[in-house]
């Protein structure tokens, strides 16, 4: 009767089944319920907001660096492509000069060795550069015989050569005894018996281009020209050149 009585309670028409506080139909029990109570701000939501905060302080400060050093790239890059259409535009030919004519006014060698010759070159300087002028300053000359110098070192005055343009220029070198050596002597001697002397005209100073208002900085100029002469012993004035005079320029 027990039995009976307790099946007939639980098929009672009239009974209302509670709802199920856990509607997940496979409740997990290691899942938890965060609940949310006024005022307060669950922990992982403070955890992200922080984390938030942090990523905005690490990040925004590398953003004007990011576009400076983007300015400052384009800012190089156009000013290599300007220098570049210059440096194409007004690219800079180094001077030719030219030995035209030569002369010899005195010549004397003594014992103990001591040699003075008295020379006198006429020299043509040529600029190819057609949008650029040259300008020489602190120009001296001397001249050698066998890698050894027989006149002093002579100052010349400053130069300035237009654009695609030539000037002359008649330096007088040498009068003043200078000590050589004897093997220097004794080849002069032999040279002007045999009636052929070569010698070497060097120059150097400074120079500098010139384009409108705009000038470039010093370089040093180094020239060596060699020159062949057809000379005897006793001959004094003009003297034949014999070939041409081939004149390196080093700037």
């Amino acid at each position: 009767m027990q039995i009976q009585h307790q099946e007939d309670h639980n098929h009672n028409p009239n009974h209302i089944p509670r709802p199920n506080p856990n509607p997940n139909p496979n409740p997990n029990p290691t899942q938890y319920t965060h609940y949310r109570f006024p005022g307060k701000v669950p922990h992982h939501q403070h955890q992200v907001h922080n984390m938030d905060k942090g990523a905005a302080s690490r990040f925004k400060p590398n953003a004007p660096k990011r576009e400076h050093c983007i300015c400052i790239t384009v800012f190089l890059l156009l000013l290599g492509i300007i220098l570049l259409v210059l440096w194409l535009a007004y690219h800079p030919t180094k001077p030719r000069f030219t030995v035209a004519s030569a002369a010899v006014y005195g010549l004397n060698a003594t014992s103990p060795p001591l040699m003075s010759i008295a020379m006198q070159f006429n020299m043509v300087i040529r600029n190819p550069n057609r949008r650029v002028s040259i300008s020489f300053d602190r120009l001296s000359a001397y001249v050698s015989y066998r890698n050894q110098p027989v006149t002093p070192h002579v100052m010349l005055p400053p130069l300035f050569i237009e654009k695609h343009s030539a000037v002359s220029l008649s330096p007088e070198i040498g009068g003043v005894p200078v000590p050589v050596s004897e093997d220097v002597s004794n080849g002069l001697a032999m040279d002007e018996n045999y009636g052929v002397v070569g010698v070497k005209l060097v120059l150097f100073g400074r120079l500098r281009w010139r384009a409108g208002d705009i000038n470039s900085a010093h370089y040093g100029l180094y020239v060596k020209c060699d020159v062949l002469m057809g000379l005897r012993k006793g001959f004094v004035g003009q003297v034949p050149l014999l070939g041409a005079p081939v004149c390196d320029v080093n700037t």
